[in-house]
């Protein structure tokens, strides 16, 4: 619900809480052969080099309304790529009424919020499993702000940048600010759920726990993809090439991967 300036609280100086927004995302490939394996890891290397990464980061910093400062962005060998942006806040006299009303937030569009003393990044992560053929991409992405706006606008945009499996999404209020009694906030909007603000569309296809400390303001969840499709995790050939022997064996081991990751522990027998 938007708040009216009649509404809002008044603070003394400028608000000091920081939010922070981390979202991980993993793409999972079964890979036959070491060439295979290698194909994969260096086309998911050139779909998320440093220079898309810089555009992603740079559409994220337009949508939450902050202007760059500077980029910091590096390739790595064999595979792999970070990104920094160091961020400012605009005039808050500028920002449109809708900008403190907490939502999954928009596609990439003319948008003006204001934050100050913020940071974006995102690394990257590819790996693979040294005898079961599958590869994992992860990557990592946090967009740290300060002042009344929320890097939660940011999430519906990266949902969709990704073509991901897996998400598992952070979001923490640190610090405090003051209104102008002295009197400490902690929190200056309501949340029980991150899941309140991945977009509908999300909802439908992912399986979602949430493992949230309300009192210390920490709130986590974790997405799933609910349909399996054996095609989507082959690179280089489809599932009809296959016998339905090694299309069982190769769900099973995909499915138990996917399964620790979701849950963060090894399962027993793989």
């Amino acid at each position: 619900m938007s708040l009216t300036p009649e509404q809002r609280i008044e603070l003394h100086g400028f608000n000091n809480l920081t939010k922070s927004l981390s979202f991980n995302m993993y793409d999972i490939c079964y890979t036959r052969t070491k060439e295979e394996r290698e194909s994969y890891l260096q086309y998911i290397d050139e779909q998320y080099n440093a220079d898309r990464l810089t555009s992603i980061l740079k559409n994220v910093a337009e949508i939450i309304g902050a202007h760059v400062l500077n980029v910091a962005k590096q390739d790595y060998e064999p595979q792999g790529a970070s990104v920094t942006l160091l961020v400012s806040e605009g005039p808050v006299a500028e920002a449109p009424e809708d900008v403190f009303e907490e939502s999954p937030g928009p596609l990439p569009d003319s948008v003006v919020i204001h934050l100050d003393k913020s940071h974006i990044t995102v690394h990257t992560y590819p790996e693979y499993h040294p005898d079961e053929g599958i590869s994992t991409f992860r990557a990592d992405i946090d967009v740290s702000t300060c002042g009344e706006i929320s890097p939660l606008k940011a999430l519906n945009y990266l949902i969709h940048s990704f073509d991901t499996d897996i998400m598992i999404i952070d979001y923490r209020v640190r610090g405090f600010t003051r209104d102008i009694h002295g009197h400490k906030l902690f929190i200056d909007h309501d949340i029980n759920s991150i899941q309140n603000y991945i977009p509908l569309e999300a909802q439908k296809i992912f399986d979602m726990i949430d493992v949230n400390i309300y009192q210390e303001n920490i709130f986590h969840t974790k997405c799933k993809l609910k349909q399996f499709d054996l095609n989507n995790y082959l690179f280089g050939y489809t599932a009809d090439e296959l016998s339905e022997k090694e299309q069982a064996d190769i769900t099973e081991k995909l499915t138990v991967e996917m399964n620790e990751i979701f849950y963060g522990k090894n399962i027993s027998g793989s």
